[in-house]
Formats: C-alpha cells, structure tokens, sequence
C-alpha cells in the first residue's frame, strides 16, 4: 500500500493507493488538473478492505482543505442507504415488499393508490414522483406534513404500470414504511441498524456538532447542450409534468442550510464521504455480511441486484432507465441524442446509486468491490459525469475488466 501526497492545482491529495489501482489515483489527480474539481473523496474497497482511499482539493474554492474526515450532502446517493433500510426488514419478515402498502399504511390507498404495493416505492412505478401543488416553503422539513400530501396526491398513472424517478417522495413513500413498519424514522434506523454496526460517519438528518465538517455545495452552471437536453425541454415547456416538478423541487431544496441537512430526506440529503459510502456498500458485495454484522441475507441479496423496472423513457427523466428495488443498474445513453452525462456504466452485477452532481456509490458482489465517490462541485446532466465515470472506469480496468461497449463492463 503507498502512501500518497500530490500537489493539484486545487490543492493536496492524499490517501493511499494499493499499486494495483494506479489508474484510479491518476483519475483522481486529472479531475483536478483538468476537469474542475474542487474538493473530493474516493474510496475502492475490495474483499472488505479499502485498496484506495483518496482526499483532496478543497472544501470551497480557494477554501479550508478537504480533509481526511471531509463530508458533503451525497443527494441521491442517499437513495442506496434508505434502499437497504427496506431490505433489512423484508429480510426480517417486518416488511413484505409484495404487499399492499395500504396493509402498513393506510392513508396511502386514497386516489387509486389502494392497490400499490411496497416494492413500487423502491422501483419508481408507484405513481407518485412529485406533487402537483407546490409544496409550502419549508414542506420538506415537515415529516408529517409531507407524508399526508403524499398518501392524497393522486398518480400520475395507474401505480405500476410505468416507471418515472421518484427524485424526493420516495423519502416519504419508503420513508414512512420504514417508519410504520419500526416505528422509527428513516434517520435514525438508519443510524441503529447499519451506521452504527459499520462505524459509518454517514447520517441522513446531520447532527449539529457535525456541521463543521461539511464542504458546501457547489451549484453547476446550465450549458447550451444541457438547456437543449430532453430532460430540460421537457420540463420547460410541459408545466404538467413530473420533469418540470422534479426541477422546482430541486431548485427548492438548499443543501447548504442546517434545515436542508438537518431534516430526514432518504431519497436526498445524506451526508458522508467516499469512505463511508463505499464501507456501507461493502457488506452488499460480500454477501450481505461484514466484520460479523449481518445485514441480508443471500436471498435478499440476490433480490436487490435484480433489475425490477427498465422503461425506454423513464416518466421523469426522459431516458432510458434500469432499475432494481432502490438501486440503479448500468445505464447506458452515450449514443442517445438529446443527452448529456446521462449514463452510469457498471458491470451487469453491479447495483448501487448516482447522486445530483455526480456522487456514486454501488455494490459489485461478482467482484466483491464496493465503490464510493464524493465532490462539492456539482457537474451536469442527469447520471454520471466524466469525473465519476472515469474513476470508475479506471477501478473495473484494474480489476481486469475489459470494456464497456456493451453497455456494461465485461471481462
């Protein structure tokens, strides 16, 4: 293992780095050099051991250092913690995913909701990715204000019958299951049942004596190519539509308030690092136990990276999506017009999440690899950018994988 101390133009990364994952510490420096990073973490961890863990950069431009014990808000990442709270419990017998959500949550069956079930929330086919009626100024902060204009929200369509990216509300549609289902909100199973055990720095609802750790975020700046995106035109010119709604709900959401991380969004606000993030993902890729802490087991397991829901135009998005229950399988829209930094490319074994700006974290058990990446620069597009995709491109080449023209990374 080698020690490593670079001088970037944003400033030190350091860490270290097995020889064998070379590419991924030269990735890492050129997201720096040349593809404006400001402050990031990435960590590979192979068999339950981290072989990478890098730092670097800055926490603002011209800032404090990104530090070792650095965190910053992960967005949509969050989704695979708040994904793997459910499976703990169907693995538990205390959340049946082939259920009626109405038999845990009865509020829910109002508008023809009767009939959905539990594992529509974690496929987004459950019909509800946004509320029509703009939220009220703080809504989001307000657990059980959301969780009540969620169960009267009427479906955009008729629950399962297509898939469109819950981006926010699945915080409140798993969130509230998981509640109902322990009596415990998301947050804080979240910390009792797999924080906690993995010794994890990763909080969704930060505490304040935390605070001084965080790196702000840093908003992108819209493009020509992203404003004549199918996403965005959209959502631009359809005010009905969940595109539009998914940009007003963003737009609403400050990550850089104690509001924004204090709350408890299990679909966006979590708050770690690479390290943490990939040490979650760890105990997924080596059969659902790690360090002698038992999470799900093999049948769950093996259910978590199956894809559940695949549609050539995601009801929100815009793309083509893959989905398993709460995960994000490889996405592959390099070729596809009207797009910008719209694919996330893994091996076909592979499940994990991508976050707004380009945060990820994924589980491969074929491989044993758990993977995590973190940045305050925000990039564009809808999935990964190049700074998340080539990291992760340089970490399957190391493990000897060939290419990924097929969509997926093969051997």
């Amino acid at each position: 293992m080698s020690t490593v101390s670079i001088k970037t133009k944003a400033g030190l990364v350091e860490g270290i780095c097995d020889p064998k994952f070379a590419g991924v510490l030269d990735a890492f420096v050129t997201n720096f050099e040349t593809r404006g990073e400001v402050g990031a973490s990435c960590n590979v961890n192979l068999g339950g051991k981290p072989l990478v863990d890098l730092w670097g950069g800055r926490k603002e431009p011209n800032g404090e250092p990104w530090t070792k014990d650095t965190i910053s808000i992960i967005f949509s990442s969050t989704k695979g913690a708040m994904a793997l709270c459910a499976h703990m419990l169907a693995d538990r017998g205390q959340l049946d995913l082939d259920a009626p959500i109405v038999k845990y949550w009865p509020e829910f069956g109002q508008n023809g909701k009767d009939a959905a079930t539990v594992a529509m929330t974690l496929d987004h086919s459950v019909g509800v990715p946004h509320l029509r009626e703009a939220p009220k100024p703080g809504a989001f902060y307000d657990w059980d204000h959301m969780v009540d204009r969620v169960a009267k929200e009427a479906p955009f369509w008729s629950p399962g019958t297509r898939n469109g990216y819950h981006a926010i509300t699945m915080s409140w549609t798993v969130g509230e299951l998981v509640h109902r289902a322990t009596k415990k909100r998301m947050g804080r199973f979240f910390q009792d049942e797999v924080a906690k055990p993995l010794g994890l720095d990763f909080w969704i609802g930060l505490p304040e004596d935390q605070e001084h750790r965080v790196a702000p975020m840093i908003q992108a700046m819209p493009t020509p190519e992203v404003m004549e995106s199918r996403f965005f035109k959209k959502a631009i010119s359809d005010p009905s539509s969940a595109s539009h709604f998914f940009m007003r709900d963003f737009m609403a959401f400050n990550p850089n308030t104690r509001e924004g991380r204090a709350c408890e969004l299990g679909a966006g606000n979590g708050v770690t690092n690479a390290r943490n993030l990939a040490r979650m993902y760890a105990a997924l890729a080596n059969g659902g136990t790690l360090d002698g802490v038992r999470f799900v087991g093999p049948d769950t397991l093996t259910r978590m990276g199956r894809v559940a829901m695949c549609t050539h135009e995601d009801g929100t998005l815009m793309i083509p999506t893959r989905f398993a229950l709460g995960y994000m399988k490889s996405m592959d829209n390099r070729r596809l017009p009207g797009t910008d930094s719209a694919s996330c490319l893994l091996s076909d074994a592979a499940f994990g999440h991508v976050g707004a700006g380009g945060s990820i974290g994924f589980a491969d058990p074929e491989c044993k690899l758990a993977f995590g990446y973190t940045m305050n620069q925000m990039g564009l597009g809808l999935l990964l950018n190049d700074r998340g995709q080539n990291l992760v491109d340089a970490t399957y080449k190391a493990l000897g994988y060939r290419s990924n023209a097929s969509g997926v990374w093969t051997m």
